[in-house]
């Protein structure tokens, strides 16, 4: 059975395409069976995959709607990974599913039937709190969080993590971090390494080894409808990817094994203060006896 994760951040512009296409790609690489669901109504998962989002003869929508089977709406990619296109359509389902039943169910309904298909689904999601993005977290496994090292980025980590905790309190209990992310992230910017040594130092090892750099090549890789292992092997971001994809396969089958995995209750975002002098932001822990 698959192991499904959800690639979400409240926040745009932290990375979030790039690590669902990329990764899907590294993944792919590991000989690993891998669906990329695109749930994401700006359709940039689909086009990042060679996928033109406009000639797609089925996207998500008529999946969600039932009007299509998903078998029959998955399409290939020259990555080697399968592809759940997604359109503006989405957001025609969105608000045609308001008023179903169970309608925050449909994606995980979905994706039962083809899971044993797969050993990981990912998924796109939208950077915004709508019912396309519940769907996808009451379906997923784990969270994949990108972060990329910033003053601002840490709110929308903080909202995304109280979401996270009411989506496992209400509609799936069994809803894990799999990890933060840090993307976009530049050695030379002082104030990256000050935020991504004190998320460390608060996530533990909720924080990824991968780190994703600043990259002109994996910039481009979307304009020519490729993943970054198709269109610069040997770049830095490609080589980071196929780093994040073992770490990913290396923390399944920890869990396989019966690890630990710290439950999302003990994790608080850590909360950002102007720091003393300079006006610059810094991390400031919950203290130890913070009750929720």
């Amino acid at each position: 059975m698959a192991r499904i994760i959800a690639v979400a951040n409240q926040k745009g512009g932290v990375g979030k395409t790039t690590t669902a296409v990329n990764l899907a790609a590294a993944l792919a690489a590991a000989k690993r069976k891998v669906l990329l669901v695109d749930f994401d109504p700006q359709g940039n998962a689909t086009m990042a995959s060679g996928i033109n989002k406009r000639e797609i003869k089925a996207s998500g929508c008529e999946v969600l709607l039932e009007e299509v089977e998903i078998a029959a709406a998955i399409v290939p990619t020259d990555a080697h990974y399968d592809l759940l296109p997604g359109n503006g359509d989405l957001t025609a389902a969105e608000l045609k599913l308001m008023d179903a039943l169970a309608r925050e169910h449909r994606l995980k309904e979905l994706l039962a039937k083809i899971a044993p298909n797969y050993h990981t689904i990912l998924i796109d999601c939208p950077p915004s709190l709508n019912l396309l993005t519940l769907n996808a977290l009451t379906a997923a496994d784990g969270v994949l969080i990108p972060v990329q090292c910033e003053y601002f980025a840490l709110e929308g980590l903080s909202s995304l993590l109280d979401t996270v905790k009411a989506v496992r309190h209400r509609l799936n209990p069994t809803l894990e971090i799999e990890g933060l992310l840090r993307t976009m992230y530049d050695v030379r910017n002082n104030l990256g390494n000050e935020v991504s040594a004190q998320l460390t130092q608060h996530f533990g090892d909720k924080v990824l080894r991968s780190i994703i750099p600043r990259n002109v090549r994996l910039a481009e890789a979307p304009s020519h409808g490729q993943p970054i292992h198709l269109y610069d092997r040997s770049s830095r971001g490609a080589i980071a990817y196929i780093g994040l994809a073992g770490e990913i396969i290396r923390r399944e089958r920890a869990l396989t094994r019966g690890d630990r995995v710290d439950p999302v209750e003990d994790i608080e975002p850590p909360a950002a203060t102007p720091a003393h002098g300079d006006g610059g932001p810094t991390l400031k822990a919950p203290a130890a006896n913070h009750q929720e």
